[in-house]
């Protein structure tokens, strides 16, 4: 199934080529300056500061024409909200004013904490398109803070809202307010948000109209039809220049939380001229916890992954998803239905299919394939009761790990996931509302996976609580690390760690010292006054041979304390003099031809652990 927006037969372009390109850039500030007046009238700092919200426009027919470069798990799936609301009501029925609200991930949503906010737009008396802004709400609920219970229903998980009508005539509906705001750990954002969100309805109903008065309200829907256009032309020839073929990817997610099993993904682009099928055929049906991903999610995963590599100059609308089909089986855990858990589907499985897609992709188009990403959100939520006054507040964070290296450069490093543009929670602005403190927020040494250009390194974040706390995190890169290409290495495990008031180091996530391997998803796990979390991202996975790596690279790594002397010795071939720092050349020669050889013989080495091979057996550490 996929979203039919435009007739086969393609018009072609009428408007002059300078009115369709104001149009065409028209169409995405309206969406930018939604952004900006989110982002600068919003209460929560998950909001404010993390930026974890999308805006876009729509044509009449809810047909996507603009976004922001916010978060890509959220564009192509907020289409299915805004069609899910008006499906709901009637477009009969809309009037100018009228804001509908949906988190529903049976309905176009994807987990709870998403609110899609839908707004007709009208120019005298005449639907001319519709507005949509959608945030990641702090806390609606749930068994656990932000909804991370990590249950068995959908319930446990908080709030859900079917289509409702929060605003009619720009007025709130009092009493519905009243409703979340008696639903969630942190009502002192709810009422401060909603209004954000209006505003930016509000923004981007201005600029619509505003065009439709400047340009003509016919000139505007042409160029509506004529920028869906494009897009569809580009990525059509994009698709036609990858070889015609089938070609297969996997990935999988440690755990849902009750499998000592990995939830595998299964995926199979099948190219054929101007087309290409995504089939999950194969992919491992609904589980138990909560990691589970509605139509819609998987759907934008799907979009923003092969957006990359499909024409990603092309303008970000719906003319993109014509020429993609995507086969989704029934019982799949990416084709979740009710009661099915959710919570983890945005921030965990969409970067799993956008792993697997690219693994495919690297067999199609090897010479432009990368490493994979980290392929995570890392997103916990923690509850944390002040010790003076005995309020709890509640946070979130979202540690960065290391994009896959290319065939260009190395990787980026501590760079949120493609599934989303969100940032950091500043140390600042975490200390001085919450009960903690930040002791380390840096670069993880041999994080990354090893290539001729590696990948970008992960990070280390450490926190200490000041008061009583529980914890919640879904995670997963805990049994190995992200996946290399074209003979790169696979990066090392990420790993939760608690530390004690004493010093005492216990693994809560990932592989322990003794071997065990730990489950990854926390739900409301405790920690005392003065304890400390610690979380250490994976980075990128490697692109090409790592004895292929430039020697003076590998020193420069050394130098910057991105690898270790043992990685550069035992990994790249490289002899390094520990006092002096400085190559020994016929050492290294004799060291690389070794290795080569060695590897030529089916034998992996890498100082960080972090080996892979084909059947790997998950009950053994792949790393210590």
């Amino acid at each position: 199934m996929a979203l039919s927006v435009i007739p086969e037969s393609h018009q072609q372009p009428t408007l002059d080529p300078v009115t369709f390109e104001v149009l065409r850039n028209l169409f995405d500030y309206a969406c930018a300056r939604m952004s900006q007046i989110l982002q600068k009238t919003s209460f929560s700092p998950i909001l404010y500061d993390m930026v974890d919200f999308s805006n876009a426009v729509y044509d009449a027919e809810l047909n996507l024409l603009g976004q922001t470069a916010n978060c890509p798990v959220h564009l192509a799936a907020m289409q299915f909200s805004a069609r899910a609301t008006v499906k709901r009501f009637g477009i009969e029925t809309l009037k100018e004013g009228d804001v509908i609200v949906l988190n529903d991930p049976y309905e176009g949503g994807t987990h709870i904490n998403d609110i899609t906010f839908t707004m007709p737009i009208f120019f005298r008396g005449r639907l001319l398109g519709f507005a949509v802004s959608r945030g990641h709400w702090t806390d609606l609920g749930g068994g656990a803070a932000g909804g991370q219970a990590f249950g068995t229903h959908i319930a446990a998980e908080g709030l859900r809202l079917p289509p409702i009508k929060l605003f009619e005539n720009y007025t709130v509906n009092e009493d519905f307010r009243r409703i979340i705001m008696n639903n969630t750990r942190t009502p002192q954002y709810i009422e401060g948000d909603i209004q954000a969100h209006l505003g930016a309805l509000r923004a981007a109903e201005a600029e619509m109209q505003r065009a439709a008065e400047r340009y003509g309200e016919e000139t505007v829907r042409l160029a509506m039809k004529e920028v869906i256009t494009y897009t569809e032309r580009m990525t059509r020839k994009a698709i036609a220049e990858i070889p015609d073929g089938v070609y297969e990817g996997e990935d999988y997610a440690d755990t849902d939380g009750f499998s000592d099993e990995p939830i595998r993904i299964k995926v199979k682009l099948i190219v054929k001229g101007e087309e290409i099928t995504v089939d999950f055929t194969g992919t491992d049906p609904v589980v138990v916890g909560a990691i589970n991903s509605p139509m819609a999610n998987t759907y934008s995963a799907v979009y923003y992954s092969l957006k990359f590599f499909l024409s990603p100059d092309a303008p970000a609308n719906g003319g993109m998803f014509a020429p993609i089909k995507i086969v989704l089986p029934d019982n799949c855990w990416l084709n979740a239905k009710w009661p099915a858990p959710t919570i983890a589907c945005t921030t965990l499985t969409s970067s799993k299919i956008t792993s697997a897609i690219w693994q495919a992709l690297a067999k199609a188009i090897p010479h432009r394939a990368t490493g994979s990403t980290f392929s995570e959100c890392n997103w916990f939520v923690c509850a944390v009761k002040d010790p003076t006054n005995g309020y709890l507040s509640v946070f979130s964070d979202l540690p960065a790990g290391g994009w896959g290296g290319t065939p260009y450069g190395d990787g980026v490093n501590v760079t949120q996931d493609p599934l989303g543009n969100c940032m950091n929670l500043p140390a600042e602005t975490a200390e001085l509302l919450f009960p903690i403190v930040y002791e380390a927020f840096d670069l993880r040494a041999d994080s990354a996976g090893a290539g001729k250009h590696r990948g970008g390194l992960g990070s280390r974040l450490q926190i200490r609580f000041l008061g009583d706390a529980e914890l919640s995190m879904e995670t997963s890169r805990t049994r190995e690390g992200s996946p290399g290409v074209n003979g790169g290495r696979y990066s090392p495990p990420q790993r939760l760690t608690k530390i004690t008031r004493g010093g005492q180091r216990d693994t809560i996530g990932g592989w322990a010292e003794n071997g065990e391997w730990r489950k990854c998803l926390l739900a409301a796990y405790r920690f005392a006054p003065g304890e400390r979390f610690l979380f250490e991202s994976t980075g990128g996975g490697g692109w090409g041979n790592p004895l292929e790596r430039a020697i003076a690279t590998v020193l420069d790594d050394v130098l910057d304390e991105y690898i270790s002397l043992e990685t550069a010795r035992e990994v790249y071939g490289v002899i390094i003099d520990p006092k002096k720092l400085k190559v020994d050349e016929a050492a290294t020669q004799a060291v690389r031809a070794k290795l080569r050889q060695a590897n030529g013989n089916g034998t992996v080495s890498q100082a960080n652990g972090a080996t892979h091979a084909v059947g790997l057996d998950f009950t053994q550490p792949a790393a210590k």
